[in-house]
């Protein structure tokens, strides 16, 4: 069995109030019996089963890793992990990192999207008081497990079972906000159950990548919202924003030949140009090249792909990368997909590559603006007030 990590993760927040919540709260209490921690070594989740070894599952509990609490909905069985996780507990510096940035105070009446095992909501409890805390669960065996589990503590936040997109109006306005799964769209009733001055803290992506960023919004007297991203992140994505993954064979219907108008160049961009470890290019591109998702696989002759598709028309591209300085690019539809992306990558690069916290989002009734530095600076390309499209069923 893998050997869980050494030590209790240490909380540097002593000085702002959360330091003596997150000891008396730890992460163990709100963790079932069966978990599925992430070992980072490896990238794989561990199955760690408390009643055949409780030394190691409190390890796990206490480490600094995010564990996966269930699979497929609900409806895995077994040990071993599932296909797809579907809730989690965080991994706890990320708890708080979030936590800092939603700045709670004594009093403050808070909303907290997305339940889960119930530990940011009893976190939350503890520092704002329960009366003042409401939490919103999509799963309702999840919800009623997290009751359970902070009845069993003592807090009896209030925990409503119900889409999260839709807030819950009966206890607005609130002070702050916190999402923790990601959306491709901050919701409305989150900007509109939020007083003038309070915060909203969530994850946001695009379909681009799963991973982007935790963006920390302050709510405006005309009803927009603003705010930088405090950091890369990635969350369980929101359940009814999901979609089908597309189907290849309604972009390029035969093996044989290329489509009519499929356009033929190369590229200088490698693989590693696309991927999270060259900082935030991935975030950049989702950004500039709206409503596009992709795959990068390693082929058996020692290539590697990557394909692109619209999600909302009928423009693809592949490249095709080996040990040539430059990899072959097809693309076709009426957008030039590839000719997007690789713009995208030049802004990003030409801006000095910056990371996520220099970014900045804002939200309003024409709908979101991706912006670098300050809200005048806007990302190039298509992501700039755009309205939420609803993707190819």
């Amino acid at each position: 069995m893998k050997e869980p990590p050494v030590g209790k993760h240490s909380f540097p927040l002593c000085g702002t109030g959360w330091g003596q919540v997150l000891e008396a709260t730890p992460r163990c209490l709100f963790l079932p019996d069966l978990i599925w921690p992430l070992d980072a070594s490896n990238g794989r989740y561990e199955t760690i089963d408390r009643a055949a070894d409780p030394d190691g599952w409190r390890a796990w509990a206490d480490a600094d890793v995010p564990i996966v609490t269930q699979w497929d909905d609900g409806r895995h069985t077994g040990r071993e992990p599932g296909t797809m996780a579907t809730s989690s507990a965080s991994q706890p510096s990320l708890v708080v990192r979030m936590l800092a940035a939603l700045d709670v105070e004594p009093g403050h009446r808070v909303l907290d999207v997305g339940v889960g095992t119930g530990w940011t909501t009893g976190l939350l409890a503890a520092r704002a008081g329960a009366a003042n805390v409401t939490g919103i669960e999509f799963d309702a065996r999840v919800a009623e497990a997290a009751r359970a589990r902070l009845d069993a503590i003592g807090v009896d936040p209030k925990v409503i079972t119900g889409d999260g997109a839709a807030g819950w109006a009966p206890a607005a306005p609130y002070d702050r906000l916190q999402g923790t799964y990601g959306v491709l769209r901050i919701p409305p009733a989150w900007i509109d159950q939020t007083r003038h001055g309070g915060l909203i803290v969530a994850p946001w992506r695009t379909p681009f990548v799963h991973g982007g960023a935790v963006v920390r919004l302050t709510v405006n007297a005309d009803g927009s919202a603003s705010g930088p991203f405090t950091g890369a992140a990635e969350f369980m994505q929101s359940r009814p924003e999901r979609f089908a993954w597309v189907a290849h064979t309604d972009y390029i219907p035969s093996n044989d030949a290329w489509p009519v108008g499929t356009a033929e160049s190369r590229t200088s961009l490698r693989p590693d140009d696309l991927r999270t470890l060259d900082g935030a290019a991935e975030f950049v591109i989702g950004c500039a090249v709206p409503d596009v998702v992709h795959t990068i696989s390693d082929d058996d002759d020692g290539t590697t792909s990557a394909w692109f598709y619209e999600l909302n028309g009928d423009s693809w591209a592949v490249v095709y990368f080996d040990q040539d300085p430059e990899a072959e690019v097809y693309q076709g539809g009426p957008r030039r997909l590839w000719d997007e992306i690789e713009a995208a990558h030049r802004w990003w690069a030409a801006q000095g590559r910056p990371e996520h916290e220099r970014f900045g989002l804002t939200v309003g009734p024409a709908g979101e603006s991706v912006w670098l530095d300050n809200p005048h600076q806007p990302i190039p390309g298509g992501r700039q007030a755009e309205k939420a499209r609803t993707p190819r069923p």
